[in-house]
């Protein structure tokens, strides 16, 4: 009895690892710097590699691009390829969303309480407009990756690790204020560690952001 419950514990450990469901705990931390050498909040990072193995939560994991106080929630969003993304509106007014980015073109017209989804199988950058409010900008990234995040408001961003060392990885790192939104830059890293905190500089100077021009009156109450 001993030696089958030995087995099917050997069975069941090795199905998990070659599902991607067993991961060991480990983070590697980015920290994202301009070209001036500042600190950079809302930069996305994302590791690619043959030695990464996929994160099924991350796959399946429920993704919501939101309109809340006439704003896409979160502001970048970022998912693996083949992601479904719902759009649920939590305003009492409608919104009407759109995107002409190559990565994907759609149209949600005008709605309120029927979330709209849609499936996004091409990796790359995806920019959000309302045609009701033309201050709302969002943007969805899509990426050949399960490792990845987005950094805080002190320019960290915290990505999990399957294991504890991995070797031939590129990070990549992409903003909004790139002038191409279709290329990130990347670096090449021969090894990479569990708890390791990397240092990453921009190459290029980011372009201006977008004012907010909302005001307290909107025609589609």
């Amino acid at each position: 009895m001993i030696q089958l419950k030995h087995i099917l514990s050997v069975a069941v450990t090795a199905l998990m690892l070659v599902t991607g469901s067993a991961f060991a705990a480990g983070q590697l931390s980015v920290k994202v710097l301009d070209k001036q050498g500042e600190a950079l909040p809302g930069a996305a990072v994302w590791l690619t590699g043959q030695g990464l193995a996929e994160d099924q939560k991350v796959l399946t994991h429920q993704y919501k691009m939101g309109q809340k106080n006439r704003t896409f929630t979160p502001h970048l969003l970022i998912v693996p390829k083949q992601a479904e993304i719902s759009f649920p509106n939590y305003d009492s007014i409608l919104h009407h969303v759109y995107s002409f980015s190559p990565a994907k073109t759609f149209e949600f017209k005008l709605y309120r309480d029927q979330p709209q989804a849609l499936t996004f199988s091409t990796t790359g950058a995806v920019e959000l407009g309302c045609n009701i409010h033309d201050w709302m900008l969002g943007y969805i990234l899509v990426v050949d990756s399960t490792h990845f995040a987005v950094t805080n408001a002190d320019g960290v961003a915290h990505i999990s690790l399957p294991v504890e060392q991995l070797k031939h990885v590129e990070l990549k790192v992409w903003h909004e204020g790139f002038m191409d939104l279709d290329k990130p830059e990347s670096r090449q890293l021969s090894v990479i560690r569990s708890g390791e905190q990397l240092k990453v500089q921009l190459q290029q100077t980011l372009g201006m952001f977008q004012d907010d021009f909302s005001d307290e009156f909107d025609d589609y109450e």
